[in-house]
């Protein structure tokens, strides 16, 4: 299964998404019938440019959901939850290993432009969860009521086109997304409820893009996102060798300068910072398999000296290594 859609003003994904598979749409809901698999879409209008869009649902074969560039400007956010405990993928046309999109990933919450083509893959028989607050940069705008808002920021609420971040699903903002989905409010003050909720996880998520450092916004293209895909997959493929910038920059055939701020633009941390923070998940990983010790875990992770492997282990963690080890 494949459906493609282009996010314009008055596209409408449940009567569109009806009339490809042949399915009715009742009310704000469109229920997937047995012969695709099981599950169903909402639709919750909160304003005429404030939307919200469940996804839950199984399908019996591979779905493909690609979305296409907007064909004319359009200055909608939109903000996606993918609360999956299974992975998707999200695929680029040369990237050499798929984004994985969880609820557990740093790919959780993604913000981006109408101007952006994305394609995710989701394995068939497979749960899929995700939501989408779809709103205009004019009403968010009004929403945030920010006096001082940083360069990311700035660049939403500009409506600018290609922008694109990626951030971590905190405890919080799982919570505030589980209780959203799975109401079924429908008295007098449902709307109310909902505008409520969505406006929570707004809170949260823009907490988070608040802390973000200030630097210049640069459009990304699709290309752009293909090489910064492809180098975050060389940053992980081996945790014990520090990344370095220019091999990386001529990796994907890209300036030293514009892939660092690319880099830290979309994913929210210096390459650098990047490579730490996973080689002290993999270590808290390894750690908890049990049947290594600190040493072979610092050992596989390229540290020489196990005691600055500690320190670095403690500063992420708050616990020493081998205290994590034993579950304290």
């Amino acid at each position: 299964m494949e459906f493609e859609f282009i996010a314009n003003s008055d596209f409408n994904f449940l009567t569109s998404f009806g009339e490809k598979y042949g399915i009715p749409v009742y009310g704000d809901t469109l229920n997937i019938p047995s012969r695709l698999g099981s599950g169903y879409v909402r639709k919750i209008d909160l304003a005429s440019d404030f939307k919200l869009l469940v996804h839950h649902y199984t399908f019996n074969e591979e779905f493909v959901l690609k979305r296409l560039p907007a064909d004319s400007p359009y200055d909608l956010v939109s903000i996606i939850f993918h609360s999956n405990d299974e992975l998707a993928n999200l695929s680029t046309s040369i990237q050499e290993q798929p984004v994985r999109l969880a609820k557990s990933t740093e790919f959780a919450i993604q913000i981006a432009s109408s101007d952006l083509e994305s394609v995710i893959r989701f394995p068939a028989n497979t749960a899929i969860n995700f939501t989408v607050i779809g709103v205009t940069a004019t009403r968010l705008k009004s929403l945030l009521d920010l006096q001082q808002p940083n360069q990311v920021i700035q660049t939403i609420l500009s409506g600018s086109p290609g922008f694109l971040y990626y951030e971590s699903m905190g405890p919080d903002v799982y919570k505030t997304l589980k209780q959203l989905t799975n109401a079924h409010q429908n008295g007098e003050l449902s709307a109310l409820y909902y505008r409520i909720k969505v406006q929570e996880l707004l809170l949260l998520v823009f907490q988070q893009l608040l802390k973000r450092d200030t630097t210049r916004h640069s459009p990304i293209h699709k290309d752009d996102m293909d090489k910064l895909f492809i180098v975050r997959s060389a940053v992980l493929a081996d945790l014990s060798q520090p990344p370095h910038l220019a091999h990386l920059a001529k990796l994907v055939g890209m300036s030293e300068t514009k892939l660092k701020d690319l880099f830290k633009q979309v994913f929210g941390d210096s390459i650098y910072n990047y490579f730490q923070v996973a080689r002290m998940e993999e270590a808290a990983f390894l750690l908890k398999q049990g049947g290594y010790s600190v040493t072979d875990v610092g050992n596989q992770l390229g540290f020489t000296n196990l005691s600055h492997f500690s320190r670095l282990f403690e500063k992420h963690f708050g616990v020493k290594p081998k205290k994590y080890a034993l579950g304290g």
